[in-house]
């Protein structure tokens, strides 16, 4: 491979941002590992579920590459990760065919769980790529006003998890396939419960993002929370989301009755110490040389915490 191929591979990973593939992983850990708890594991599901959210996520990411460059929310001052439109990486047509083609495989890979899942699937499917195109694309981006912690909260979080449980529910479930309505038994209270912990956590890591950009987001008109209500606010909610990753688990046990569920559900306990110190960093720093770890480390508890719940979950 030559050189100039070696750079523009590096340039489309930069684009593509494998550190925030944890915000797709982590929903299809958690719902999986409620869906073996239920009896209702399905592996195909399960893999097409993952594929689609990481396609969306990363279509997302490219969308951001693009229109944060091109409304110039990105700038030589910004002390983000090199943005590849932005830095002229990679040139900013091509960026926004990669996120047509990405969003367009999600919709490909999303076809065998409207098969499996029915309309509801669908319903769900093209909201979450459309608003993935939407978090800094069209008339009305939702990053820039102030509506990304939603955005990721229900379609990363709460969304996804209840998606991966329901498109695994269905399957095995005593109906057709291409359902026009919800089988009983596929949307529960307890995968409800289960998807709070990833919501909190991924929404976490867009606050990071946030608090690091505050000054130049406000200088170029992006006006998410953090430049809306300042850095303590923006403190507060990254640490009310951390705990609600370690309020919820405790619904499981003691506090829900519902059977199945023992201590062993508490295993994200164990991340404490590190969620701790992730947030000591984000509550009293502004510079990106202190808030990109922090960023990654935010995407590596999330993968930590949904693979020891979804492990509690099953055990």
């Amino acid at each position: 491979m030559t050189e100039v191929e070696t750079s523009r591979t590096k340039a489309w990973l930069m684009a593509a941002r494998p550190q925030t593939l944890p915000a797709a992983a982590g929903p299809v850990i958690v719902g999986t590992g409620l869906a073996v708890h239920e009896g209702v594991f399905a592996p195909l599901p399960a893999l097409m579920a993952f594929v689609g959210a990481a396609l969306i996520q990363i279509g997302t990411n490219f969308a951001n590459d693009y229109y944060d460059a091109i409304k110039g929310a990105d700038t030589e001052d910004r002390d983000g990760f090199t943005r590849v439109t932005q830095s002229g990486l990679i040139p900013p047509e091509r960026v926004k065919l990669a996120t047509i083609v990405t969003f367009g495989l999600a919709i490909l890979s999303g076809t065998y769980l409207v098969y499996v899942g029915g309309l509801p699937i669908l319903v769900i499917g093209l909201v979450s790529v459309l608003c993935g195109w939407a978090y800094t694309g069209g008339p009305y981006p939702l990053g820039y006003h102030g509506l990304g912690d939603l955005f990721v909260f229900v379609f990363f979080g709460i969304v996804a998890v209840m998606g991966t449980f329901y498109v695994q529910a269905a399957a095995v479930a005593p109906v057709g396939p291409l359902m026009t309505s919800v089988p009983d038994g596929t949307v529960t209270l307890e995968a409800f419960v289960a998807s709070l912990p990833v919501a909190g956590i991924s929404t976490a890591i867009l606050v990071v993002n946030n608090i690091r950009d505050r000054e130049t987001d406000a200088e170029t008109g992006k006006r998410t929370l953090a430049v809306r209500f300042g850095y303590r606010v923006s403190r507060v909610e990254y640490v009310a989301l951390i705990a609600l990753a370690y309020l919820a688990p405790l619904w499981f046990w003691p506090i829900s009755r519902a059977s199945g569920f023992g201590p062993v559900v508490l295993l994200p306990l164990l991340t404490l110490p590190y969620a701790a110190a992730v947030a000591r960093t984000v509550c009293t720093r502004t510079d990106g040389d202190a808030l990109n770890p922090a960023l990654e480390g935010t995407g590596k508890l999330l993968a930590i915490h949904s693979l020891l719940f979804a492990a509690g979950l099953v055990i």
